[in-house]
């Protein structure tokens, strides 16, 4: 969803001054000490409950977004963000411009944590870790030691898809990292680490046989989705995506639907080929609006993905439910 202008980092001189007051200290982020939790730093809650579910009681998370009503592209980050970035053992961002802002958090705060970067564990992107013998993206002639450039690294690749949490084999090797990285950090638990991502893979096993049920059932059925945040999940349940492209991308970017494809999103959904519609509750737009209106005009079943956590639930549980939700949509 790379569709709206992002806003700067928006730091005072006092918090700048402040800032600087707290780099005199020689202490690594991730202590030496083994009572200390290491302090990992996600840009959304999706991202801090995988790592909450692999550290366990051995890592301390915060996450930037943490509410279903921020939309990360309009995130403007604090003076308090960017001392949650100076402080992190390790930070894990999305990338591909889903969240921008970090770029300028890992900048401006001087962190020497490492980052990771969930595009980076998806097949389909250009700087994949399988694509690469480095296991690193090629880094912009302006990009710092993380291979983070200084506007926008990472930036938004043209045609592909960077809801990357939705792709339970993407998710499956971050995991890997994130327990390989924490091990790094802290040695002594790398047992508990490995142990627990083995657990939260298995539990992703799970969902895949989750989607798999669903394809047995529903393989080849026509859906529409206002966006491209579920893609990779209902190409995982085997589901055809109808969707007009430029119907998505226009809402992707912000922009409005060109009438005609409008018209022609309006006359797929009349044509009875579409067996569910699915929104994102955290955009939106009078275009939007009207084919859901008409999805339920015609009795198509509406469902909704969003981008973040719903309060009160796990990466895992949230999933489930929006894979039970879709396979219940489809036998409506």
């Amino acid at each position: 969803m790379n569709r709206r202008f992002l806003a700067p980092v928006l730091l005072g001189t006092v918090s700048v001054l402040a800032l600087a007051g707290c780099a005199g200290g020689t202490a690594s982020p991730a202590s030496s000490d083994s009572s200390a939790k290491i302090k990992v730093v996600a840009s959304t809650d999706v991202y801090g409950s995988i790592a909450q579910a692999v550290g366990g009681d051995y890592v301390d998370v915060a996450s930037i977004i943490t509410s279903p009503s921020q939309d990360p592209h309009e995130y403007e980050a604090s003076a308090q963000d960017q001392l949650t970035l100076k402080n992190a053992g390790l930070v894990i961002e999305n990338g591909a411009g889903y969240d921008a802002f970090m770029e300028s958090l890992i900048q401006a705060s001087g962190t020497t944590a490492p980052v990771l970067t969930a595009v980076e564990y998806n097949h389909d992107y250009p700087g994949s870790k399988e694509h690469s013998d480095d296991a690193s993206p090629a880094p912009s002639e302006s990009a710092d030691d993380h291979g983070h450039s200084d506007e926008d690294g990472h930036a938004h690749i043209e045609g592909f898809n960077e809801h990357v949490w939705y792709d339970p084999h993407t998710v499956e090797d971050l995991t890997e990292a994130i327990a390989e990285q924490l091990g790094t950090l802290a040695p002594e638990h790398v047992a508990d680490f490995n142990a627990n991502a083995e657990a939260f893979t298995q539990q992703i096993a799970g969902l895949e046989d989750s989607l798999d049920a669903i394809k047995a059932k529903d393989s080849g059925k026509k859906i529409f989705v206002t966006e491209p945040v579920p893609v990779y999940l209902t190409t995982a349940a085997g589901l055809d995506n109808a969707t007009p492209n430029e119907f998505s991308e226009s809402v992707e970017e912000g922009q409005d639907v060109p009438p005609a494809t409008l018209l022609e999103s309006l006359q797929l959904l009349d044509s009875g080929q579409i067996g569910v519609m699915i929104v994102n509750p955290q955009t939106g737009g009078a275009e939007v609006t009207q084919v859901q209106n008409e999805a339920k005009a015609k009795n198509i079943p509406v469902i909704e993905f969003t981008e973040t956590l719903p309060e009160g639930q796990t990466y895992i549980s949230w999933m489930q439910s929006n894979i039970t939700a879709l396979s219940d949509a489809l036998a409506a």
